[in-house]
């Protein structure tokens, strides 16, 4: 099977903090693919890192994605958007001043055909482009259950749903790989059930490979082929959901060494 990214020993440090050390793996295309590990394991680091918001120190990331093989380390944000690669963040970021609709509008900009003149004089591309992102936004928001809260504004909605709003605005840039960082946060069990639903189903639609960064273990072990887990920056384990849940270097991670001792007595 193809492989869709590839980070191979990749490093990142800020000053004397090694934040990623020495990290590799590899994701299959069309899978959904699971990092995790405690708070400040490296995560989100490793996100940053993929998606150019952070340049790795050492190491390579490669994307396959539309065909092509791209080298994401040393590109910009916006070049790595436009490979292939949308994210959402642990952190809501939402326009406030914008509704619900023009949040996931202003991730189209990217596939806009028209030029700044034809937008201004209004010519018949710059009007069909308009018309086609915003059955593309739509079409998003309906499939995120958000479709009769188009006109609202952004940060009126519930916080389940401003989540379901920023994977639609990722969805909008028309992305072969998408990141998602903590997609279940603050969302009760049956919410986070629909989640997993709804990450599927958009897998199978779009043809998505998807990485998701997640603390809640119903969704990671319901939803996600294989896990890959970092401790301090470092791999520790990697391997199926039930592999990993009795793996005790992740055990031990999770609830420390005392507790993996009794952990791994009751499940051996």
């Amino acid at each position: 099977m193809t492989a869709a990214l590839v980070l191979s020993h990749v490093d990142k440090r800020f000053g004397g903090l090694r934040a990623v050390g020495d990290v590799s793996f590899s994701v299959d295309e069309g899978s959904i693919f699971g990092l995790i590990g405690p708070n400040g394991a490296g995560k989100t680091t490793v996100f940053n890192l993929v998606t150019g918001v952070y340049r790795a120190d050492v190491g390579a990331i490669r994307l396959h994605a539309k065909g092509k093989d791209v080298e994401l380390v040393g590109l910009a944000p916006a070049a790595i958007a436009a490979a292939g690669v949308a994210r959402t963040f642990q952190n809501i970021r939402l326009f406030a001043s914008m509704t619900v609709l023009d949040n996931v509008l202003v991730a189209g900009e990217l596939r806009r055909r028209a030029n700044l003149v034809s937008e201004i004089v209004g010519t018949k591309t710059a009007r069909d482009d308009e018309q086609a992102l915003e059955a593309r936004a739509r079409k998003l928001l309906g499939e995120m259950g958000l479709e009769n809260l188009a006109d609202a504004p952004a940060t009126s909605l519930p916080y389940g749903s401003q989540r379901r709003l920023e994977i639609a605005r990722a969805l909008m840039l028309e992305p072969k790989l998408l990141l998602l960082d903590e997609p279940a946060a603050g969302l009760n069990y049956g919410e986070a059930e629909s989640l997993k639903e709804q990450i599927r189903t958009l897998r199978d639609e779009y043809e998505l490979t998807v990485i998701l960064v997640e603390h809640n273990m119903q969704v990671v072990m319901g939803v996600c082929e294989r896990i890959h887990v970092l401790d301090h920056g470092e791999t520790i384990a990697e391997g199926t959901p039930e592999e990993v849940r009795r793996d005790r270097k992740v055990i031990a991670a999770y609830l420390g060494e005392e507790e993996a001792e009794v952990s791994a007595e009751v499940v051996s």
